[in-house]
This record gives C-alpha cells, structure tokens and sequence, in this order.
C-alpha cells in the first residue's frame, strides 16, 4: 500500500498546482489577457493542441503545470500583454492563483464535514486548586473556551496549540463565553500545579474536555471556513515561531516529508475510507499553505509580482517613472534561483530524516 499513498501524495501536489495555474488561466481570460500557453504537468507534451491563441498541453509529469502569459516575463507591444494591462487586472491575475488554492481547501474541508453529526466544543470541566488570574475572576464548569492570548479558537485543537506555543513561563489570557456573554481572565500564571489524577505538573491549572454539538447546515458550512482560517493562522504562527527562534530547520518539511507523512498518516488509519478522509483532510491544509505561501511579498511569488506592481503604481504615479522590466525580471529571477535552493536543502534534510 506504500506506493499507493506516494502515488497519492505526487498526485495531490499536481492537482494543487494545476489548480493554482488554472487560477492565473481563468483571470487571464476574464481579464482579456493573450494567454499562450497553458499546460497541465510538466516535461516532454504527451498531448498538445492549438484553439485559439492558446496551447493546450498535457504533460508526462504529474507535477505542476504553468500559464504562459503574454508579456509576463519582458515587455511587449501587443496591447493584450500582461505588461500592458491596469492596476487592477494584473492584480486580480497575480492573486487568481493563491485565491484558487485557498477556495480548492475550503471546498475540500465543506465535501469532509457535508456528512459530520457534530463538532466538538472545549469546554471547561474545573481548575486546579491552584488556578489564579487577575482581577479576582475565574473560570467555572460549561464555559466555553473562545480564545487563548487574543487567539480565536477555530476548532478544538487550538487549544493545545496555542497554549503550546505560549513562551513557557509566560501568563496565560483567556476568552470565554458564558450564557452567551466574554469573560476575559488575564495574568493567569503558568505554575506548579494539581493534575485531577493527584499528581503534580508545571502548567496553567485548566481542566476542559471537547463536548459534541450537533451539526446543521449552517455550523458545517462555518466550520469548513474556521479549519480554513485556522490553517492560514497556522502558517502565521509557524513563520513567527521561525523568526524568533522557537522552531528550526528540522521542523521544516518539503515535497519528500510531506509525501512520507501521507504515507504515514495512510498507513496508521483504520480504514480505507479513514485514510481517503485523512489524507483529503492533509491536502486541504497544504492547499491553504500553498495559497499563504504563495503570496508571501518575495521575488519569483505571486506575492513578490503584487510588491513589484504595487511599487511601479507608486513610482509612476510620484514620479513618472516605473521599474525597468530587466531589473523585475533579474530579481525575480534571483529569487527563484534563492527559493530552489532552500526547497534543495529541504528536500535533502527530508531524505536524511528517512534515514535516521
């Protein structure tokens, strides 16, 4: 069954991709945009054909694919270019792409909870004895957690996360909702405490369980646009996490550790359909990541082409005056040239993770 999930996980990126070029192929053509060439997979052509100005082509490799856009990498003449385009088409074109990714693991995550009977709640069951906050306020059994640190609690396991990654030694904030209403408990310490079992442990002192609430329509609907938020906060928090030094380089994973935790997630689950679900649920999340990712304002990135046009809009309109294309063009080069060789060093510490 290995090679399956492997075949699985290196067909999920292909359709991901393909999925995001769709994004700039569709906005292209909304747009009135000369799209030359627009192909699924990459590698020698298996199948190609011309309608219209564009090619259409289907590749051997199942990896990705590209919209050829005229006037995307220099500038040409021809008034349907990419280059030659406003503000704002070249805007909705960039962004097409990431917006694909983000609506592909929203729909994902709405076909995953269209049959769920309920969605678990954190609710607080007691505190330790030892529990304090400020001001005198305290929690009582049947509160519902709402957010920890001014962090919104999208699904249950935001709570474990987030009190994880508080800075060990830091107080605690709490959101609450009781009888409908926001409790906030502040300077909550993080201390020894007494676990319900006797034993003693260092912590905040909050006891809670996940209730189960009844699924509707309505809360299916929001809790596939939560998990999608939460996902884009998890990359936030994970960049944060990199930035001040609570996460490295062994925490980071590429093409090669996420196909190996596929096929992990593939092989611990019960079912063949638990596993289509686990592995449906881990592509919506890298469909999300994709889309974050993506327009991160670095060269080579959607995000990088929308910092470029946001600049030239301002340079032409105080000064006349726009970035030469050959100078966008070597920049983003660079940064590919710079983003190929971090994915090389990730993929090679994934290799060696297979190994250890």
């Amino acid at each position: 069954m290995t090679i399956v999930y492997i075949l699985a996980a290196i067909l999920m990126f292909g359709v991901l991709i393909a999925l995001h070029e769709l994004g700039h192929f569709l906005a292209a053509k909304a747009c009135g945009v000369q799209v030359n060439e627009f192909s699924i997979g990459m590698g020698p052509a298996l199948l190609s054909r011309k309608r219209g100005e564009t090619q259409y082509s289907l590749r051997v490799l199942p990896v990705g694919g590209y919209c050829a856009m005229e006037g995307e990498e220099g500038e040409s003449d021809n008034p349907r270019a990419l280059n030659r385009q406003g503000f704002w088409r070249q805007l909705i074109i960039f962004a097409a792409g990431p917006l694909a990714n983000l609506l592909t693991g929203f729909l994902i995550l709405m076909v995953l909870y269209s049959g769920a009977a309920g969605f678990l709640v954190p609710t607080v069951t007691g505190t330790a004895p030892e529990f304090t906050a400020d001001g005198g306020e305290t929690l009582q059994a049947g509160d519902v957690l709402w957010a920890v640190n001014g962090e919104r609690i999208y699904v249950s396991s935001d709570v474990s996360l987030l009190m994880q990654i508080t800075r060990r030694g830091s107080d605690l904030s709490l959101t609450v909702l009781r009888d409908g209403k926001r409790v906030e408990l502040t300077g909550i310490p993080y201390q020894d405490c007494t676990a319900q079992d006797g034993r003693t442990y260092q912590g905040y002192g909050l006891y809670y369980a996940n209730e189960a609430v009844p699924a509707t329509a309505a809360s299916r609907v929001r809790t596939a646009w939560y998990n999608t938020v939460d996902f884009v906060r998890t990359v936030r928090l994970s960049l944060q996490m990199l930035a001040r030094g609570d996460a490295g380089m062994d925490d980071l994973s590429g093409p090669v550790g996420i196909v190996s935790t596929i096929t992990q997630v593939g092989k611990e689950s019960e079912t063949a359909r638990d596993a289509l679900e686990n592995i449906l649920y881990f592509s919506a999340l890298i469909a999300v990541n994709l889309a974050v990712m993506n327009l991160l304002p670095f060269p080579a990135l959607d995000g990088g082409r929308v910092l470029f046009l946001t600049v030239n809009a301002l340079t032409a309109a105080l000064f006349k005056r726009r970035i030469p294309a050959k100078y966008e063009a070597a920049v983003n080069f660079g940064g590919l040239v710079v983003l190929l060789g971090f994915m090389l060093l990730v993929t090679l510490q994934d290799v060696t993770k297979l190994f250890r």
